[in-house]
């Protein structure tokens, strides 16, 4: 076989490749034997017909056809292999060379991923947040917790802001009664303004069985937009009673037995989450950091493919909210040209960083055993909320083993530039990172789900994408 690649761009090439007639030899072997099954000729058993009956049968036009369509992907991967490139995606395939008995040729182009080496991976410096939990973060943790056990009262006093009321509410226009626009029994807290225009101001010093008529207009449904004459009823009026801040409160809400040890505890708590949280920053940042020290080019097929990918998650899950886009665009504050060009960032920055941490991991030599990949697989299923069992079948039925290899790995590869990098708070103080630990009991529950016999065909599967990565 005979090979020529021409680069078309950095991350496209087209290869020309020529086969002898007789290199197709093993392609009609198999050609023959699948036709001979499908075939029948009289006086020979299914499968048994020889290949110049076949020939003289389904035309021998027909079979070269099926044995170049077999061939093609084989002698494709096979000249990929021999150049030592990278393919992203399916290739444009064309024939252009087929002589029985002589030659076939065929030219093939695709995407490749760029070449390149990642340098000045270490040392990266980066500086985030401090994890000092004040005595006033500690207090307002407190202060939600006390509202959680709050109770609520009745008062004999003109409503304010902050009260709690039990309310009705029917509307009119034109003296006209409007049925569809009423309710009984509302619980509202005056001064939180989430309903009609108007309500709070109107409800600011009734008393309990007070009654009181407002114009405003109406929000949602058949009489959106018009003006309407709401009459508001309060039944009761009630303040939202906090327990005091002492032992019994401790107990009450806690296993602590003092309000001292429930404050320690809170303060722990949130330092806990703080650092976790300055790890991910320290981690986004130096990602980020380290995709702006290299400088690659990338196919825009495979920045497409991101955009498509990303476009489709979020029409999904607006979906599942029940919101549009249009909503969602206004809730964030943004154009559709910002959402877009938004989307095309994302996009070309993820598709460069999948790279680059590939080729760290290349260059490093880093893989994923089977432990780690099961360690994976359980990581991910309690995310999604199934069970591990579930997650490997879906990953060996979708083809996605690979997906996760190369997730543990690109993993692995952060790891690897957060360990070398300096972190630091913003107040100068540096951030120990924690030594990466096997949870052993992860792995052992998510074996015992079956999840290790989809890593062990991932690590195979893997194993020989490496292979084929370090030609």
């Amino acid at each position: 076989m005979k090979t020529d690649v021409e680069e078309l761009s950095p991350t496209r090439v087209k290869l020309t490749i020529e086969v002898p007639f007789e290199e197709l030899e093993h392609a009609f072997d198999v050609t023959y034997k699948s036709l001979a099954k499908q075939v029948r000729i009289k006086g020979f058993r299914p499968g048994k017909a020889p290949a110049r009956l076949i020939d003289r049968y389904v035309g021998r036009g027909a079979v070269i056809s099926e044995a170049v369509n077999h061939a093609v992907p084989e002698l494709y991967n096979e000249a990929i292999q021999k150049e030592e490139l990278f393919a992203l995606g399916q290739p444009d395939v064309e024939v252009t060379k087929l002589e029985d008995n002589e030659e076939f040729a065929f030219t093939a182009e695709v995407d490749v991923r760029p070449k390149f080496e990642v340098e000045n991976y270490k040392g990266i410096e980066v500086t985030v947040d401090s994890a000092e939990v004040t005595d006033e973060q500690v207090d307002e943790q407190i202060s939600t917790l006390r509202e959680r056990f709050s109770t609520l009262v009745g008062v004999e006093r003109p409503v304010e802001d902050g009260d709690h009321l039990s309310i009705d509410l029917s509307a009119a226009i034109d003296g006209e009664k409007l049925e569809d626009v009423a309710v009984s029994g509302y619980s509202y807290e005056v001064g939180t303004n989430t309903m009609l225009e108007g309500l709070d101001e109107t409800l600011r010093g009734m008393a309990a069985d007070g009654e009181a008529t407002f114009k405003t207009t109406l929000v949602g449904g058949e009489h959106e937009g018009k003006e309407a004459d709401v009459t508001v009823t309060v039944h009761s009026v009630k303040v939202k009673e906090l327990p005091e801040l002492d032992d019994e409160f401790a107990q009450l809400a806690s296993e602590f037995d003092t309000i001292d040890e429930l404050r320690e505890d809170v303060r722990n708590r949130m330092g806990e989450v703080r650092r976790i949280q300055q790890l991910s920053a320290a981690r986004d940042k130096a990602l980020e950091k380290l995709i702006e020290s290299v400088d690659i080019p990338l196919p825009e097929s495979v920045v497409d493919e991101e955009i498509t990918r990303r476009r489709e998650s979020l029409e999904q899950q607006l979906a599942q909210s029940g919101l549009t886009k249009a909503s969602y665009l206004e809730s964030q504050e943004k154009t559709e040209e910002e959402f877009e060009e938004e989307l095309t960032t994302g996009a070309r920055s993820a598709v460069k960083a999948g790279f680059i941490l590939d080729q760290l991991a290349l260059q490093e030599e880093l893989s994923a055993d089977q432990g780690e990949l099961s360690q994976y697989v359980f990581q991910q299923a309690q995310r999604m909320g199934v069970s591990p069992d579930q997650l490997a079948q879906h990953l060996v039925e979708s083809n996605q083993i690979r997906v996760a290899f190369t997730e543990v790995v690109r993993g692995k590869a952060m790891d690897l530039v957060l360990a070398e990098a300096t972190v630091t708070d913003e107040d100068g103080n540096v951030v120990e990172q924690p030594k990466p630990e096997s949870d052993e009991a992860a792995v052992e529950e998510a074996a015992k789900a079956a999840a290790t016999a989809a890593a062990a065909e991932a690590t195979e599967s893997a194993e020989d994408a490496k292979d084929e990565d370090a030609k």
